[in-house]
């Protein structure tokens, strides 16, 4: 016997149809539309390995020496692919000084992992309906069943909606939808931890380059020149 002789009998579309697509639509109306697509866009995360700061951290070591040893505007022409450093160092460039770059940098961590979260919550959402889907569907395969009563060939079928749709919603609740909150939780949360170790340095960094930055003639008096 093959894996799909064996399978088939676990398969129904009406059932997958009950539960499915309840738990899309019940999911879409109680979620906003960046929250949908930051959930679906998140999926690949759960591939990677946690996020780690030292490249980071080596990053913005380099950018310390380069701005110590050429002046804090250079760091104005560095590639940055990270945002929250780039941010940071931008800050820097134009003379904020370490309380404020301590300040941008933990709002702009702050705002990523609410944005991780709610991913998450999305997929949470889904492993809570499912379950009310899967019942939903056992009600109208029990219905069905109830109406055939006098077509007794027509009973096994309305069962299997019954049953299948419970199977359907544990499935995509248990084996699913939690699994991946949960997931994009821990990741989350890993970020959030990593990200911190970051902020004292590009403070200091702000910190040691302020005086320097103030006694350099404007940017019009530079350019002129």
């Amino acid at each position: 016997m093959t894996f799909a002789h064996a399978l088939a009998p676990y398969l129904d579309p009406a059932a997958i149809g009950i539960v499915g697509g309840g738990t899309l639509i019940a999911t879409v109306l109680r979620t906003q539309l960046g929250d949908l697509g930051r959930a679906v866009t998140a999926l690949p995360v759960l591939l990677r390995r946690p996020f780690r700061a030292d490249p980071l951290l080596d990053q913005i070591a380099a950018l310390g020496r380069i701005a110590a040893r050429h002046g804090v505007m250079t760091l104005d022409r560095s590639v940055i692919a990270d945002a929250d450093v780039s941010v940071a160092i931008a800050a820097v460039v134009d003379g904020a000084d370490a309380e404020a770059v301590h300040a941008i940098v933990r709002q702009a961590r702050q705002a990523r992992i609410e944005r991780h979260l709610a991913a998450a919550e999305v997929w949470a959402s889904a492993a809570e309906v499912a379950p009310a889907m899967g019942m939903v569907g056992t009600l109208i395969g029990l219905v069905k069943m109830f109406v055939s009563m006098n077509d007794p060939s027509a009973i096994g079928a309305a069962m299997a909606v019954a049953l299948l749709a419970t199977l359907y919603g544990a499935l995509i609740a248990s084996l699913i939808a939690m699994p991946i909150a949960a997931r994009l939780r821990r990741q989350a949360r890993i970020e959030a931890f990593e990200r911190l170790r970051i902020e004292t340095p590009l403070a200091a960094i702000a910190q040691r380059e302020l005086p320097r930055h103030r006694d350099q003639p404007p940017l019009r008096e530079r350019s002129a020149a």
